[in-house]
C-alpha cells in the first residue's frame, strides 16, 4: 500500500511519467541500516531502472551507508523524507570509483576540477535525470581536499564530491538537503538544462560549482559555505576544450558563511579555523573586525571559457563574502545582471577583476570584462577594508559597467595609515584573484582602476566608526560618470568630480 501510494504521489507531482516503473532499493538488497554499505543495491536498482527505459528508484526512510552511485539516463533517484544517502569512510579496499585518468593538462585548471568519478554520486554523457525528494545527502565519508595537506589530498578510494555530472542534459536537482559534502556539494560540467530548485546546502567548501553549463536555473536554495564559496560559476578548459558557462538565471536565494552544521541546526555560529588555513600578515583579519566566512556568489576563478547572460536577483547574503566577477584566463564575462540584493555582514560587497593569470592554453588572449549592471542592493556591517572594487591590468581594461543604487555600511574605523598608499597598490596581473589580494585599500567607498566607462548612480555610503581615508580613488580610469553620491546623507558628487 505505501509503495502504490507513493506512486500515485508522484504521479500528481507530475513527477513520473505514464508507465515508469518504482523500483524500491530495498528491494535489491538495500539494508538502510547506516552499516551495510547499499550502493550496490542502489546501483542494481538504477541499471534495472535503465533496462526498462527509464524509472524511478526510491530511497524510502533510511540510513543507506554507500560509496559511488552510478547515474543512467532517463532516471530519477528520489529520497524520502527520512531517506540518508550517508557517504561512507573508505577502507582500505572498499572506497569510491577511482578518478579518471585526465588526458588534457593539469595544469589548466584544480584537481577538483579534472575528476568526476570519485564521488558520491556521479553521471557522466546522461540526460533526462532528476534527484529529488526531502531526503537528506550527507557526505560525511568525503575529504575536503585542501591542496596538499597531509591528510586531505586524494588518493585511491577517497571520495572528495557528493555529486558530479559532466556532459549531461535536462537535469533536475530539488527539494532535498545537503551536509558536510567534501570539496563540492554539487559539481556541474558541461551540462545543459540544468534546474536546481529548494535545495538546502550546508557544508564546508563549495556549493554549487556550475562549470561550463548553458541554460541554468538556481532558485529558492539556501546555501552555507563558511571555507569556499556558495553558488560559483565557471568555465574551466576540464573538459579539454573551451565552453562558455551561459544563459544562467539565479533567484531567490539565501547564502551564508557560518560553521559548517549550525545553518542546519539554526544557531548560525561563526566559522572556526579552516585546517591548515593561513594568509599572510598583511590580510590577516586584525582586531576589532570580524571574519565572515566566504560564502557569496562567484563568477570565476576558473576562467578559460566566457560567462554571458546571467541574472542574479532578490538574493540575501548573511555573514559572508559579496559579489565577485571575475576573469583571469582569457575568457569574456558580459552581459551581466545583479539586482534587489540584501548583504548583513560581508567581507567585500562588490569585487570585479580582470586579470591576466592565463592558465589557459598556450596563445590564449587576456578576456575582457564588461556590460555589467548592478542595482538595488543594501549592504550592512561590512568589513571597512574592501570598498567597492573594480580592477583591470595595464592595456585591459573593465569596460561599461553601471552601478546604480547601492546602499553600504560600514564599520569604519581606519585612517590611511592603516591602509595601503593610492600609488602603491600593486597591480598582480597574474595572481589569483581575491578580494584581499591587494591589501587594505586607500579608499573608503570606492576603488576604481584601469577602468572605462563607468557609471557610479546612486552610491550612498555611511559608517559606523569614522573613517578618514577618501571616498573614491581611480588610478587609469576614462570616461567616469558620478551622480548622487553621498556619505551620510550628504551629496559629494561635486567634490569627487573636481
Amino acid at each position: 500500500m505505501r509503495k502504490f501510494l507513493f506512486i500515485l504521489l508522484l504521479a500528481a507531482a507530475g513527477a513520473l511519467s505514464a508507465g515508469a516503473a518504482v523500483h524500491n532499493v530495498r528491494d535489491y538488497g538495500a539494508k538502510g541500516d547506516g552499516v551495510t554499505i547499499d550502493s550496490p543495491a542502489i546501483n542494481a536498482a538504477i541499471q534495472a531502472a535503465a533496462r526498462e527505459g527509464g524509472g524511478v528508484v526510491y530511497l524510502p526512510a533510511g540510513r543507506y551507508a554507500s560509496y559511488s552511485v552510478r547515474l543512467a539516463s532517463h532516471v530519477q533517484l528520489e529520497l524520502e523524507k527520512g531517506a540518508v544517502l550517508l557517504a561512507a569512510t573508505p577502507t582500505a579496499t572498499q572506497g569510491y570509483d577511482l578518478a579518471e585518468d585526465f588526458e588534457w593538462g593539469r595544469e589548466y585548471q584544480d584537481y577538483g576540477h579534472s575528476h568526476w568519478k570519485n564521488s558520491l554520486i556521479w553521471g557522466i554523457e546522461l540526460e533526462d535525470i532528476t534527484i529529488s525528494g526531502q531526503g537528506l545527502i550527507d557526505g560525511s565519508g568525503l575529504i575536503p581536499d585542501y591542496g596538499d595537506l597531509p591528510g586531505f589530498r586524494v588518493g585511491p578510494l577517497k571520495g572528495n564530491k557528493a555529486i558530479s555530472l559532466k556532459n549531461c542534459k535536462n537535469v533536475v536537482l530539488k527539494e532535498f538537503t545537503m551536509y558536510n559534502c567534501g570539496h563540492f556539494a554539487l559539481l556541474a560540467t558541461g551540462v545543459d538544462n540544468l534546474i536546481i530548485r529548494d535545495l538546502v546546502v550546508d557544508t564546508q567548501r563549495d556549493g554549487l560549482d556550475i562549470d561550463c553549463c548553458r541554460n541554468v536555473l538556481i532558485t529558492g536554495c539556501r546555501l552555507n559555505c563558511p571555507w569556499d564559496d556558495a553558488i560559483v560559476l565557471k568555465a574551466s578548459y576540464g573538459l579539454g576544450h573551451f565552453k562558455d558557462t551561459e544563459d544562467v538565471t539565479i533567484s531567490d536565494c539565501i547564502i551564508s558563511g557560518y560553521k559548517e552544521g549550525t545553518m542546519l541546526a539554526n544557531t548560525n555560529l561563526p566559522p572556526t579555523a579552516k585546517p591548515g588555513y593561513s594568509v599572510s600578515p598583511e590580510t590577516r583579519t586584525p582586531a576589532p573586525f570580524p571574519y565572515y566566512g566566504t560564502g557569496r556568489i562567484k563568477f570565476g576563478t576558473e576562467s578559460s571559457g566566457g560567462f554571458r547572460g546571467i541574472a542574479v536577483t532578490n538574493c540575501v547574503f548573511h555573514d559572508c563574502g559579496g559579489i565577485l566577477l571575475e576573469t583571469v584566463d582569457g575568457g569574456f564575462l558580459e552581459d551581466v545582471v545583479f539586482s534587489n540584493i540584501t548583504m548583513r555582514g560581508t567581507n567585500s560587497p562588490l569585487f570585479m577583476r580582470l586579470g591576466a593569470r592565463m592558465r589557459s592554453p598556450e596563445n590564449t588572449p587576456v578576456g575582457v570584462l564588461r556590460r555589467v549592471r548592478v542595482s538595488d542592493v543594501n549592504v550592512s556591517n561590512a568589513d571597512p577594508r574592501y570598498p567597492i572594487l573594480l580592477s583591470g591590468i595595464p592595456g585591459y581594461r573593465i569596460e561599461d559597467v553601471t552601478v546604480r543604487n547601492f546602499h553600504i555600511r560600514f564599520q569604519g574605523g581606519l585612517t590611511p595609515a592603516d591602509a595601503r598608499a593610492a600609488g602603491e597598490v600593486p597591480e598582480r596581473e597574474n595572481a589569483y584573484p581575491e578580494h584581499n589580494m591587494f591589501g587594505v585599500m586607500p579608499a573608503k567607498g570606492i576603488y576604481l582602476r584601469h577602468v572605462n566607462g563607468i557609471e557610479l548612480d546612486g552610491i550612498h555610503l555611511s559608517y559606523d566608526k569614522p573613517d578618514t581615508r577618501p571616498v573614491l580613488v581611480t588610478d587609469d580610469v576614462q570616461g567616469l560618470k558620478l551622480n548622487n553620491i553621498t556619505v551620510e546623507g550628504k551629496d559629494v558628487t561635486a567634490e569627487l568630480q573636481k
